[in-house]
């Protein structure tokens, strides 16, 4: 897990980023999610070196050209290893390389990039969650959406270069 301290120029690009875009579609946090979500791929863009190019498909385009599907979510406390990431049932249908994960804190003034894997093993290790029917028994959390989730100590980040991407598998 790799912290980042938001800059206020970074916030304020989020946030009018946000009021431009409006709701997103299929979000699993509706409308205000947004300026998490812009903020999550900025600071995955700056520490990965990767080039933010917000597509329906991915988020950001990495040096080789990889193409990076940026999941953020708002947080109120730091992120523990065996904490879960989600992707929303309908966002497998992104054409990208990778999924990221980045948590914000709700107050915008720390982000933590979590880690990255490859799209088609995230579909392979991840677990299907139905909404309204699957409950996790760890937590509670009960999806509002069909998704699936992944413990955070699952992903893959190199500690001395997260900018680093595994190779697809």
């Amino acid at each position: 897990m790799y912290e980042f301290a938001i800059p206020r120029r970074m916030l304020q690009t989020a946030q009018q980023m946000a009021e431009e875009m409006g709701e997103l579609n299929n979000s699993i946090r509706q409308g205000e999610g947004n300026v998490y979500g812009f903020l999550g791929e900025m600071v995955f863009a700056k520490i990965t070196g990767g080039e933010q190019d917000n597509t329906y498909d991915w988020d950001v385009v990495m040096p080789d050209g990889a193409t990076v599907d940026v999941k953020s979510k708002c947080v109120t406390s730091e992120p523990r290893p065996h904490y879960e990431c989600s992707v929303a049932s309908i966002g497998t249908n992104q054409i990208c390389d990778y999924y990221a994960f980045v948590r914000v804190l709700k107050d915008h003034t720390v982000a933590w990039y979590l880690g990255v894997m490859g799209k088609k093993e995230f579909l392979r290790r991840a677990t299907f969650m139905e909404a309204g029917v699957w409950k996790d028994p760890s937590n509670g959390w009960s999806p509002t959406i069909d998704c699936y989730n992944i413990e955070i100590s699952d992903l893959h980040m190199d500690e001395n270069d997260p900018a680093s991407l595994p190779p697809l598998t």
